[in-house]
């Protein structure tokens, strides 16, 4: 068995498409096709269900990528870990992110990147749940989501912010003296959210479930720049994340206050696989995470974009 295999079989669940996968790995479709063909051989088992165009992997499939994406992540590991001894770290870093935690990665890589230019990054906003797929298939180094809420299993974490809600409105909804509103209040208000697979959006239904409340959905959707969007309409509100606002900048004629009754935080994270060892590249950019809060005084709840950027 050649390891150049299973990165072919990796490949071809990210493209789902013979050909695709193929120019990716560098090498003609037919040559892709026999070295496919000729690992099932090897195992005696058909990986691939072939029709017209690719059809998923059948069941023994499966279990050839869930090892593949080990072995693979394995073999990386060995050669950063001599790139390391050599002074040297390289290779692709895979993070994946909830939505509302962006603004807050761009500084741990790029701090990150500084030390290590060699290090490829790709930062990908995922789901949670899809989050915690990519730790569990090795496709994720690192992911940044919630702790508390629905917390992911198999993974190490380290706290980086706590996060807090804002409720955001257009100019004319409340009064201009107004600083704060209860969740009971803002629930009256015909709200702009986030759709239900995203877990910002269930936090919040879970608050206003524990209220008792019931609040006033008018439109979902899976984007931030959307709901924005609404928002400066003068039709709808929106409850959003004091972070995610502050990185987006205020647009003319939209405000935020905060929400209060009760006063909610939740924790967001860096989390990696609780695996051994750990991958070096994982290692440093934990490393460098920790360097980069212990140099942070603690901020006010008001104030976590300010720290970030800073």
């Amino acid at each position: 068995m050649d390891v150049k295999d299973l990165r072919l079989i990796i490949a071809l669940s990210k493209y789902e498409h013979f050909a695709r996968a193929a120019d990716a790995c560098n090498i003609s479709q037919p040559a892709f096709s026999t070295r496919i063909r000729k690992l099932e051989d090897e195992l005696g088992v058909p990986i691939v269900e072939r029709g017209h165009r690719f059809g998923g992997f059948t069941h023994e499939g499966k279990i050839v990528l869930k090892w593949a994406r080990m072995v693979i992540a394995n073999c990386d590991g060995l050669i950063q870990e001599i790139d390391t001894a050599r002074n040297v770290l390289s290779g692709d870093f895979s993070i994946g992110v909830v939505p509302t935690a962006l603004p807050y990665v761009s500084v741990l890589i790029s701090r990150f990147c500084e030390k290590h230019p060699l290090v490829q990054p790709k930062i990908v906003s995922l789901t949670s749940n899809d989050i915690q797929r990519g730790i569990d298939d090795f496709s994720l180094h690192a992911a940044i989501t919630y702790l508390e809420s629905e917390p992911l299993t198999g993974v190490q974490s380290l706290h980086l912010y706590n996060e807090s809600y804002m409720f955001v409105y257009s100019d004319g909804m409340l009064e201009e003296d107004v600083t704060d509103i209860s969740w009971t209040e803002a629930a009256k208000y015909p709200l702009c959210l986030l759709t239900k697979d995203m877990q910002n959006r269930r936090i919040i239904s879970n608050i206003f479930d524990s209220i008792d409340v019931q609040p006033t959905i008018k439109v979902e959707t899976n984007s931030f720049a959307v709901i924005m969007g609404h928002i400066t309409t003068g039709k709808y509100a929106s409850i959003l994340p004091l972070l995610y606002l502050s990185s987006y900048g205020m647009l003319e004629g939209v405000n935020y206050v905060r929400l209060e009754e009760p006063e909610v935080y939740q924790s967001v994270g860096l989390v990696i696989a609780d695996r051994d060892p750990v991958l070096p590249i994982t290692k440093e950019f934990l490393k460098s995470t920790q360097e980069f809060l212990k140099k942070q005084s603690t901020p006010s709840k008001s104030d976590q974009l300010q720290q970030c950027i800073t």
